[in-house]
C-alpha cells in the first residue's frame, strides 16, 4: 500500500499530538521525516516513525520541558536537549549556527542529550538554502567493529554537508554514513523479513552474513575498509567527547527506544562570505558542476532530487509490518488511521 506525502504529513502530525507533543515540535518532525522518505532514504522516514512513539511511551523522549544553551560564544554554542525529539532540537541548533555564520563567518553548534533527528541531509540544508555550507556530524549507538576487530564500538556516524547554489537545477549535498549502510537498512530489512545484501555486515562471530538480525547483533562493515573506519574513529570524538556526549560502547538510545539517548551531533555552518565571497564561491561551484555533468558525472544529491520527483508524484511505499505497527499505535489513542492510506 501508499500514502501520499500530504497524508503522510498529516498522519504524522497527528499522532504525535495525539501523544502529548507541542504542535510546534510536531510540524518539525513531520517535515524532517517527510523529507526522508521523499529523499529515498525510507529507513530514516516513516519507517523509523515507531521508533519515536515507542520513545514517548517509555519517557526517553521527553514531551514536556524545552532545550537551553548551556554554553555560547560569537561563532559557538553548546546545546542540552533535555531529551527532547532530536529533529527539533537539531533544527533550533541548526538556526542558531547560520546566525552566528552570518554575523562571525562560521557557527559551531554542539549537542547532547537530544535523540534520533532522521536524515542529517535536512539540517545541513538549512545552511544551503541561506547560501552557507552545512556541516552535520553524529555518532550512533555501537554498530560496527573497529578495524580488524569484532565487536561492534562505534556508530555508523553520518557526516553530511550541503552546498550552495546559484543554478536552480543544482541540489548539492553529500549525506552518507561511514558503513557501508545505515543501521536503518538492517532495521527495514529484518521488520519485512528480508536478507542484507552480502558484504554488508558480521555476526557476533566476525563470520559475514546476510541475516539481519545477526548484523545487528554484530557489526556493519565500514565503508572502503580503513578509510570508512578511521572518519567513523574521528566522528565518534567529535560528536562525543566535544560535545559532552558519549562515546563507543557508552552510546545509547539511537535505534533502542527504551533507554535515554547518549549520542552527540556537530553542527557546523561557514559563510563564505567572509572568505573569498559568496557570488564568487557560488560561480565556481556551478561552473565545477556543469564540467562534471558535461563527463556525464552524478552530482551528489542527484539521486535525491530524482527519489523527490518520483516519490512525491506516486507517493510512499508502506509494507504490511509498519502499516500494522502504525495502526496499532494509533488505535491506543483512540485514533483510525486507514482512510490516510491508499491500497
Amino acid at each position: 500500500m501508499k500514502i501520499s506525502i500530504d497524508n503522510e504529513t498529516k498522519l504524522i502530525e497527528t499522532m504525535l499530538e495525539a501523544y502529548g507533543v507541542e504542535s510546534k515540535e510536531a510540524k518539525i518532525v513531520a517535515e524532517v521525516v517527510v523529507d526522508g522518505d521523499l529523499k529515498g532514504f525510507s529507513t530514516h522516514g516513516l519507517g523509523r516513525f515507531p521508533q519515536y512513539i515507542k520513545s514517548i511511551k517509555a519517557g526517553t523522549i521527553k514531551t514536556d520541558g524545552d532545550y537551553e544553551i548551556e554554553k555560547e560564544s560569537a561563532s559557538s554554542a553548546m546545546i542540552n536537549g533535555n531529551h527532547k525529539f532530536g529533529h527539533y532540537v537539531t533544527v533550533k541548533a541548526m538556526d542558531l549556527a547560520v546566525k552566528k555564520a552570518s554575523e562571525t563567518g562560521v557557527g559551531i553548534v554542539g549537542i547532547h542529550d537530544s535523540n534520533h533527528y532522521g536524515i542529517a541531509g535536512y539540517y545541513a540544508d538549512l545552511a544551503s538554502i541561506q547560501d552557507m555550507i552545512g556541516i552535520v556530524i553524529s555518532n550512533t549507538e555501537p554498530a560496527m567493529a573497529a578495524f580488524g576487530g569484532k565487536k561492534a564500538l562505534l556508530g555508523t556516524n553520518p557526516i553530511t554537508i550541503s552546498i550552495p547554489s546559484d543554478d536552480i537545477d543544482n541540489y548539492i549535498c553529500l549525506d552518507m554514513a561511514t558503513s557501508i549502510t545505515a543501521r536503518g537498512k538492517l532495521l527495514e530489512s529484518k521488520r519485512k523479513g528480508e536478507p542484507i545484501p552480502e558484504g554488508m555486515a558480521l555476526d557476533k562471530d566476525g563470520n559475514p552474513t546476510t541475516d539481519p538480525a545477526e548484523g545487528l547483533e554484530g557489526s556493519i562493515l565500514p565503508f572502503g575498509g580503513f578509510k570508512g573506519y578511521g572518519l567513523a574513529f574521528m566522528f565518534e570524538l567529535l560528536a562525543g567527547p566535544l560535545v559532552s556526549a558519549a562515546c563507543g560502547e557508552k552510546v545509547e538510545g539511537t535505534a533502542t527506544p527504551d533507554v535515554m539517548c547518549t549520542k552527540g551531533d556537530l553542527l557546523i555552518v561557514i559563510n563564505p562570505e567572509f572568505f573569498g565571497g559568496s557570488m564568487q564561491f557560488k560561480f565556481y561551484v556551478d561552473q565545477f558542476v556543469r564540467e562534471i555533468r558535461e563527463e556525464n558525472g552524478v552530482i551528489p544529491g542527484d539521486r535525491e532530487v530524482q527519489n523527490i520527483s518520483t516519490n512525491y508524484e506516486n507517493g510512499i511505499e508502506v509494507d504490511e509490518a509498519l502499516y500494522e505497527q502504525l495502526t496499532e499505535m494509533a488505535q491506543e489513542k483512540g485514533l483510525d488511521i486507514t482512510s490516510y492510506f491508499d491500497e
